[in-house]
């Protein structure tokens, strides 16, 4: 190919120090910068560490940089760029304002160089955690011109204009990409139908069904988001456990998916997707839509009606529209609803962190990681940046042990655990995980999308 031409909702590179779940600028990130490791439904791979090894039963982990590792200006990269990324992390904040979650999980450990291709991790406690972390981290350098474009990835940044085109260059390869942004899906898909890009992404935010014409390819996957509502679980109604399950029951989640999102999405069961580490051994089905048990649940609680429920306008994609069928879904149990919208995005994002969400508030929850979804949002123990209240004694041994295993199969089974309990006593009303979709033109190269939203150049 000469040059390959993509259209994405954004085209930029992230700062140092500031972490992302955004498809777009993922995509570009495994492009040309790489992580520390990679992460593939619930288990990371090497990345810019080649190998690892656990001592002293998990509390001291030693990673070893991959030969010949280099920036793209030549310079060899080193572990000293490993702990001078990190550090840039955890003084920074993230796209709301807030502290990084990273500070409060490193805050214990110490990390150092002991040569130039070795970085160490000493915990007091067995901190098998510190895969999930690493797999988030990406790191990068500004170039002369002050732009977040050196990596260390196959691409090099030959081009950037932010917010608007960013093109690679393939290292020692004649082969170009061209990232355009086009905020608008529509506008993506109708560039894709003209000729005017080879490849569309995040085709699944057009408001209309796709067609998904047999003349183009196409791609989807599971996204490992999850499409929730926190309940307030400290005060009103959704204290009680009864009225948090009698939610989940009322809600047709089938029907939302299909009539809002034209199928594209598949039905949570817990706080993470089927992708996430302990899913799999947890073989968890979605809570039912029983409306009915949903009513008897409720028989005997105090309800003052009605209920707050809290949506912003986007991010969610449909916010408005999911949290409509919500309110409807629970007047219907007996539980009238009063909906709040708040324009300003990253202030909802706040409001949410100093737990002013009314009764519910809808929000996704984006981590690849099971330790980083439950330590954020669910344990009364750590009281993480979005936890709502949620107190349950018989859970949070689970969640220890789960968070001091380090081998494999025992991270899987004791997080298994945790989310079979949060199951039987969800702290949140589940709802979906989003399919993302792309389309590409016949002949473009092998292309596929993964559970993080990336869209990959497959050999």
């Amino acid at each position: 190919m000469s040059m390959l031409r993509i259209a994405a909702e954004k085209a930029r590179l992230t700062p140092p120090g500031q972490v992302t779940d955004d498809t777009s600028v993922l995509t570009l990130k495994n492009l040309a910068l790489e992580p520390l490791l990679r992460w593939r439904d619930g288990r990371v791979l090497p990345g810019l560490f080649a190998a690892w090894r656990h001592e002293q039963g998990g509390r001291r982990w030693r990673f070893t940089l991959r030969e010949g590792a280099a920036w793209h200006d030549g310079r060899a990269f080193a572990a000293e760029d490993v702990l001078a990324f990190v550090q840039a992390v955890l003084s920074a904040r993230d796209m709301f304002g807030m502290p990084w979650s990273y500070g409060r999980y490193l805050a214990k450990a110490r990390l150092s160089a002991p040569d130039a291709r070795t970085v160490l991790v000493e915990n007091p406690t067995p901190f098998a955690d510190i895969l999930d972390i690493f797999s988030e981290f990406y790191p990068c350098r500004l170039s002369p011109e002050g732009l977040p474009v050196l990596g260390t990835g196959a691409w090099r940044v030959e081009d950037y204009v932010a917010e608007r085109r960013v093109v690679l260059a393939r290292i020692g390869g004649p082969e170009r990409i061209a990232f355009d942004a086009v905020p608008r899906a529509e506008d993506r898909l109708a560039l894709l139908r003209a000729g005017g890009v080879d490849v569309a992404m995040n085709l699944e935010r057009v408001s209309e069904r796709l067609p998904f014409e047999p003349e183009f390819l196409w791609g989807r996957a599971v996204n490992t988001l999850s499409v929730m509502f926190y309940l307030n679980c400290t005060q009103g109604l959704f204290a009680s456990p009864a009225a948090r399950l009698a939610a989940n029951l009322a809600v047709d989640r089938a029907a939302l998916v299909e009539e809002v999102f034209h199928g594209l999405g598949v039905l949570a069961a817990s706080v993470v997707s089927p992708l996430h580490l302990g899913a799999r051994a947890a073989a968890l089905a979605p809570i039912p839509h029983d409306p009915e048990r949903a009513k008897r649940l409720l028989e005997g609680l105090q309800v003052e009606a009605p209920l707050l429920l809290r949506t912003p306008r986007t991010l969610p994609e449909k916010a408005p529209e999911i949290s409509a069928r919500v309110a409807d879904s629970l007047g219907a149990i007996g539980l009238p609803c009063r909906v709040e919208v708040q324009p300003d995005r990253p202030e909802y994002a706040r409001e949410v962190g100093r737990k002013q969400i009314g009764d519910l508030a809808i929000f996704d929850s984006s981590p690849h990681s099971t330790f980083r979804v439950i330590n954020d949002k669910i344990s009364a123990a750590a009281q993480g940046p979005w936890w709502q209240g949620h107190e349950d004694a018989e859970l949070e041994p689970m969640i220890l042990a789960a968070n001091h295993a380090v081998e494999d199969a025992a991270r899987e089974a004791g997080y298994a655990r945790c989310l079979a309990r949060l199951q039987a006593n969800p702290p949140w009303l589940y709802l979906f995980h989003p399919i993302d979709v792309f389309g590409a033109r016949p002949g473009t190269p092998p292309l596929a999308l993964d559970s993080q939203g990336v869209l990959r150049l497959t050999p």
